[in-house]
């Protein structure tokens, strides 16, 4: 199998590592050529390739308007497998069926990362405990999607999770970018200022992923707008709820919805997947 990463980041640098630790021969290719040029250097990658035409497999770790871009511009070889890793996966999916294309299209979502970024922070083991969320409809490749199944395995991932663009998009929306957009309005307060000392575990977590790229996490968060105004409205609803019980010091109703969020908590992390989405655990 030849195999071509296109995007040279964190994780598309750790998908080359993970792979050819599995044993596969992996190709890179990038938008500027330092990225590749390390990778090369530093054995992430086999060769820098120059198009995507002769290779069977490429996996484009791109943001999302960067993906589309490539999808359309370049040739890829008849049959071929392209799959993306990008975060939201109802748009891509509907940019590829817009045309007649000669490859077969799978979306993919690896849910893991970093608070840094770059193809000198890449690693082997990235997706050792992490999900692998792999997108399919009545449109979709079953050999494809089989192929990318067998990678996600191939590189270590623990779980993969499949379902629909539509409701990946739903989902994350909750799990991911509206957890990102907490944590960046977290840090905006005032009493930011001079904390050393008083930080523990919970400030470290509510501000781990404060500093995101704004570029590629804006365009996320737009591309996903219609599910992510909805968790953030609901977010504001239930604040606004606390915040009226401690305005009133009513203790109570204070205990209440905190009572209220501790058993939504415990019941969630219990809840089998729904109908719709399908888990394997791989390892």
């Amino acid at each position: 199998m030849k195999i071509l990463t296109a995007g040279l980041g964190i994780i598309g640098g750790s998908i080359c590592l993970a792979l050819k630790r599995a044993g596969h021969s992996v190709d890179g290719m990038n938008r500027s050529p330092g990225p590749a040029e390390y990778a090369l250097n530093n054995g992430i990658i086999d060769a820098i390739a120059e198009s995507p035409a002769g290779y069977d497999t490429i996996i484009i770790a791109l943001p999302p308007k960067a993906t589309v871009d490539f999808i359309n511009s370049a040739r890829f070889a008849d049959g071929a497998v392209v799959a993306d890793i990008c975060g939201v996966k109802k748009y891509i999916r509907d940019e590829v069926l817009k045309k007649t294309r000669n490859f077969r299209y799978v979306g993919c979502h690896p849910m893991a990362g970093k608070e840094v970024s770059g193809i000198e922070n890449a690693c082997a083991d990235l997706f050792d405990s992490a999900s692998m969320v792999i997108t399919s409809d009545e449109t979709t490749d079953k050999d494809a999607l089989e192929r990318m199944r067998s990678l996600t395995a191939d590189m270590g991932f623990k779980y993969i999770v499949e379902c629909s663009a539509e409701v990946h998009d739903k989902k994350i929306a909750y799990t991911s970018q509206l957890a990102h957009i907490v944590s960046n309005a977290y840090v905006k307060d005032g009493g930011l200022d001079g904390c050393i000392g008083f930080t523990g575990g919970s400030f470290q977590d509510m501000t781990r992923i404060a500093g995101v790229d704004a570029d590629v996490w804006s365009s996320l968060y737009l591309l996903n707008a219609e599910n992510l105004s909805k968790n953030i409205g609901s977010l504001i609803s239930s604040l606004s709820e606390i915040k009226d019980a401690v305005d009133r010091a009513d203790g109570e109703s204070l205990r209440k919805i905190l009572q209220e969020g501790k058993q939504r908590f415990e019941s969630g992390k219990i809840s089998a997947p729904q109908k719709n989405i399908a888990v394997k655990k791989l390892k």
